[in-house]
Protein backbone atom coordinates (compact mmCIF):
# COMPACT_ATOMS: atom_id res chain seq x y z
CA UNK A 1 0.00 0.00 0.00
CA UNK A 2 1.50 3.34 -0.98
CA UNK A 3 2.18 5.78 1.80
CA UNK A 4 2.77 9.51 1.66
CA UNK A 5 5.47 11.66 3.22
CA UNK A 6 4.32 13.23 6.47
CA UNK A 7 2.93 16.76 6.15
CA UNK A 8 5.41 19.50 6.94
CA UNK A 9 4.80 22.80 8.67
CA UNK A 10 3.56 24.34 5.41
CA UNK A 11 3.08 21.50 2.91
CA UNK A 12 1.00 18.37 2.32
CA UNK A 13 1.49 15.54 -0.18
CA UNK A 14 -0.99 13.41 -2.11
CA UNK A 15 -1.01 11.14 -5.13
CA UNK A 16 -1.53 12.80 -8.50
CA UNK A 17 -4.72 12.14 -10.46
CA UNK A 18 -5.99 13.12 -13.89
CA UNK A 19 -7.90 15.91 -12.12
CA UNK A 20 -4.49 17.56 -11.58
CA UNK A 21 -3.80 17.84 -15.30
CA UNK A 22 -4.39 21.61 -15.52
CA UNK A 23 -1.97 22.32 -12.66
CA UNK A 24 0.63 19.79 -13.81
CA UNK A 25 0.44 20.94 -17.44
CA UNK A 26 0.99 24.54 -16.33
CA UNK A 27 3.91 23.51 -14.09
CA UNK A 28 5.65 21.18 -16.55
CA UNK A 29 4.87 23.46 -19.49
CA UNK A 30 6.43 26.54 -17.86
CA UNK A 31 9.72 27.40 -19.61
CA UNK A 32 11.12 28.86 -16.36
CA UNK A 33 10.35 25.72 -14.30
CA UNK A 34 11.65 23.46 -17.10
CA UNK A 35 14.70 25.58 -17.95
CA UNK A 36 17.13 22.72 -17.24
CA UNK A 37 15.14 20.13 -19.20
CA UNK A 38 15.40 19.68 -22.97
CA UNK A 39 12.05 21.48 -23.36
CA UNK A 40 8.83 22.24 -21.49
CA UNK A 41 6.27 19.44 -21.60
CA UNK A 42 3.08 19.54 -23.64
CA UNK A 43 -0.32 18.89 -22.06
CA UNK A 44 -0.18 15.32 -23.40
CA UNK A 45 3.29 14.85 -21.87
CA UNK A 46 2.00 16.21 -18.56
CA UNK A 47 -0.79 13.62 -18.65
CA UNK A 48 1.81 10.92 -19.37
CA UNK A 49 3.79 12.24 -16.35
CA UNK A 50 0.72 11.81 -14.11
CA UNK A 51 0.06 8.33 -15.50
CA UNK A 52 3.72 7.34 -15.01
CA UNK A 53 3.52 8.40 -11.37
CA UNK A 54 0.24 6.53 -10.89
CA UNK A 55 1.94 3.38 -12.19
CA UNK A 56 4.83 3.98 -9.78
CA UNK A 57 2.44 4.31 -6.81
CA UNK A 58 0.99 0.91 -7.66
CA UNK A 59 4.25 -0.84 -8.52
CA UNK A 60 6.75 0.74 -6.11
CA UNK A 61 4.55 2.34 -3.46
CA UNK A 62 6.05 5.75 -4.23
CA UNK A 63 6.58 8.27 -7.00
CA UNK A 64 6.40 12.01 -7.35
CA UNK A 65 3.56 13.38 -5.26
CA UNK A 66 1.51 16.50 -5.72
CA UNK A 67 2.52 19.18 -3.18
CA UNK A 68 0.06 21.77 -1.85
CA UNK A 69 0.08 24.46 0.80
CA UNK A 70 -1.27 23.02 4.02
CA UNK A 71 -3.15 26.20 4.98
CA UNK A 72 -4.95 26.89 1.69
CA UNK A 73 -4.62 23.81 -0.54
CA UNK A 74 -2.91 25.94 -3.21
CA UNK A 75 -0.92 23.87 -5.72
CA UNK A 76 2.84 24.25 -5.20
CA UNK A 77 4.34 21.59 -7.48
CA UNK A 78 5.53 18.01 -7.22
CA UNK A 79 8.18 16.25 -5.20
CA UNK A 80 8.98 12.64 -4.56
CA UNK A 81 11.02 9.55 -5.16
CA UNK A 82 11.72 7.49 -8.28
CA UNK A 83 14.16 4.75 -9.17
CA UNK A 84 16.67 6.07 -11.70
CA UNK A 85 19.59 4.51 -13.50
CA UNK A 86 22.81 6.45 -14.03
CA UNK A 87 25.75 4.80 -15.77
CA UNK A 88 24.45 1.33 -14.96
CA UNK A 89 23.67 1.99 -11.28
CA UNK A 90 20.07 2.08 -10.06
CA UNK A 91 19.39 4.44 -7.17
CA UNK A 92 16.45 6.05 -5.44
CA UNK A 93 16.28 9.65 -6.61
CA UNK A 94 14.55 12.66 -5.12
CA UNK A 95 13.01 15.06 -7.62
CA UNK A 96 10.98 18.25 -7.37
CA UNK A 97 9.37 21.04 -9.36
CA UNK A 98 7.95 24.22 -7.80
CA UNK A 99 5.78 26.79 -9.60
CA UNK A 100 7.99 29.64 -10.80
CA UNK A 101 6.10 32.29 -8.84
CA UNK A 102 6.53 30.28 -5.61
CA UNK A 103 10.25 29.58 -5.98
CA UNK A 104 12.55 31.12 -3.40
CA UNK A 105 10.22 30.42 -0.46
CA UNK A 106 11.94 27.23 0.71
CA UNK A 107 9.15 24.94 -0.51
CA UNK A 108 11.47 22.69 -2.55
CA UNK A 109 13.79 22.23 0.43
CA UNK A 110 10.90 21.57 2.82
CA UNK A 111 9.27 19.05 0.46
CA UNK A 112 12.60 17.37 -0.36
CA UNK A 113 13.45 16.99 3.34
CA UNK A 114 10.07 15.31 3.95
CA UNK A 115 10.66 12.94 1.02
CA UNK A 116 14.20 12.20 2.25
CA UNK A 117 12.80 11.31 5.69
CA UNK A 118 10.11 9.16 4.06
CA UNK A 119 12.76 7.31 2.03
CA UNK A 120 14.80 6.65 5.17
CA UNK A 121 12.09 6.00 7.75
CA UNK A 122 9.29 4.35 5.77
CA UNK A 123 10.97 2.84 2.71
CA UNK A 124 14.14 2.03 4.69
CA UNK A 125 16.29 3.18 1.78
CA UNK A 126 20.02 3.13 2.44
CA UNK A 127 21.00 5.69 -0.20
CA UNK A 128 19.35 8.67 -1.89
CA UNK A 129 20.53 10.67 -4.90
CA UNK A 130 19.59 13.75 -6.88
CA UNK A 131 20.43 13.96 -10.59
CA UNK A 132 20.91 17.62 -11.44
CA UNK A 133 21.92 19.63 -14.49
CA UNK A 134 25.43 21.06 -13.84
CA UNK A 135 24.11 24.60 -14.41
CA UNK A 136 21.11 24.24 -12.06
CA UNK A 137 22.54 25.95 -8.99
CA UNK A 138 19.17 26.31 -7.18
CA UNK A 139 18.49 22.55 -7.29
CA UNK A 140 22.05 21.80 -6.23
CA UNK A 141 21.53 24.08 -3.20
CA UNK A 142 18.29 22.26 -2.32
CA UNK A 143 20.08 18.89 -2.53
CA UNK A 144 22.87 20.14 -0.29
CA UNK A 145 20.41 21.63 2.25
CA UNK A 146 18.76 18.23 2.66
CA UNK A 147 22.10 16.48 3.11
CA UNK A 148 22.87 15.25 -0.42
CA UNK A 149 26.48 16.25 -1.08
CA UNK A 150 28.06 16.45 -4.52
CA UNK A 151 29.34 12.96 -5.34
CA UNK A 152 30.42 13.03 -8.99
CA UNK A 153 29.82 14.24 -12.50
CA UNK A 154 28.11 11.66 -14.70
CA UNK A 155 26.29 11.22 -18.01
CA UNK A 156 22.52 10.81 -18.15
CA UNK A 157 20.75 8.11 -20.16
CA UNK A 158 20.18 10.72 -22.86
CA UNK A 159 23.92 11.49 -22.97
CA UNK A 160 23.73 14.83 -21.16
CA UNK A 161 26.17 15.78 -18.40
CA UNK A 162 24.65 15.64 -14.90
CA UNK A 163 25.84 16.10 -11.35
CA UNK A 164 25.05 13.38 -8.84
CA UNK A 165 24.40 14.51 -5.27
CA UNK A 166 24.06 11.63 -2.81
CA UNK A 167 23.78 10.63 0.82
CA UNK A 168 23.74 7.45 2.84
CA UNK A 169 20.50 7.36 4.85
Amino acid sequence: MPTLPAPTERLVFREMTEDDLDDMAALLGDPEVMHYYSSPKTREEALAWIEWNQRLYGKEGFGLWLVSLRATGEFVGDCGLTLQEVEGNADLEIGFHVRAELQGNGYATEAAAACRDHARDVLEAKRLIAIIDPDNQPSQRVAEKVGLAFERDATSRSGEPVRIHAAAL
